[in-house]
């Protein structure tokens, strides 16, 4: 059983950060890609950001300048900074990780709970 937990969101105003964070824990042997999405209410759940084991970054083009994600391999976290934030990036943001549970098995994607991001004008 692998959990991953996001915690940082909450009621921001636009020009703030916020730092989101997300710990993946259980019987994990080793963690690929990390990432971000969010889904804005009536609307589909959309990349933000993703990282992989080695560190290389992806940003929707909504964000980028904006936010920074990073990851610490350590402790199974992937965080998500995100600067001079918008009314539009008002969502609920989840976290994602492509995670192998032993040396021989192949790739299974957790998803988080989600953690709501509100930005005010």
């Amino acid at each position: 059983q692998v959990q991953l937990v996001e915690s940082g969101g909450g009621l921001v105003q636009a020009g703030g950060s916020l730092r989101l964070s997300c710990v993946a824990s259980g019987s994990i042997f080793s963690i690929n890609a990390m990432g971000w999405y969010r889904q804005a209410p009536g609307q589909q759940r959309d990349l933000v950001a993703t990282i992989t084991r080695d560190g290389r970054t992806n940003y929707a083009d909504s964000v980028k300048g904006r936010f920074t994600i990073s990851r610490e391999n350590a402790k199974n976290t992937v965080y998500l900074q995100m600067n001079s934030l918008k009314p539009e990036d008002t969502a609920v943001y989840y976290c994602r990780a492509e995670v192998k549970l032993r040396a021989w098995s192949g790739l299974a994607q957790y998803w988080g709970q989600g953690t709501q991001v509100t930005v005010s004008s």
